[in-house]
C-alpha cells in the first residue's frame, strides 16, 4: 500500500510586542501530520504536536506574519525539534497496524446479535 503524508499548521501564536525590531513574531505553532493509504476504505493516522521557535536576532532574515506560508512554518518545525522522519515512520507504522491488526475485539461469545 502507498501512504500519502501531509503536514499542516493548525494555528500559530505571535507576539504582540516588538522583539529585536520585529513585530508579530511567531513564537509557537501547532502542527499536524496525517497519513492516508490507498486501501478501500482508506486507513488514516494523524499525529499532532506543537513547536516553539527562537526569537529572531536583529538583522536576521525575517518574513512578516502576513507573508508566511504553511510550508515555511512546517520547515521551521523540522528545524526546531520536530523529527520529520520519525513522525512519518510512526504514521506508517500506525497505518500498517490498521491494515493488519495484532489485536482485535471480537464479539462476546455469549452476546446475541
Amino acid at each position: 500500500m502507498t501512504t500519502s503524508i501531509a503536514w499542516t499548521i493548525d494555528w500559530m501564536q505571535a507576539s504582540t510586542q516588538t522583539i529585536n525590531g520585529y513585530t508579530e513574531v511567531v513564537l509557537t505553532a501547532g502542527w499536524r501530520c496525517t497519513g492516508t493509504d490507498t486501501a478501500t476504505p482508506p486507513n488514516t493516522s494523524t499525529i499532532y504536536g506543537t513547536c516553539t521557535f527562537p526569537e529572531p536576532q536583529t538583522g536576521s532574515t525575517f518574513t512578516p506574519y502576513a507573508q508566511l506560508t504553511q510550508s515555511q512554518v512546517v520547515s521551521w518545525c523540522w528545524e526546531n525539534g520536530v523529527n520529520q522522519a520519525a513522525t512519518e515512520s510512526s504514521i506508517n507504522s500506525n497505518i500498517a497496524l490498521l491494515e493488519n491488526p495484532i489485536v482485535t475485539q471480537p464479539a462476546l461469545p455469549w452476546a446475541t446479535t
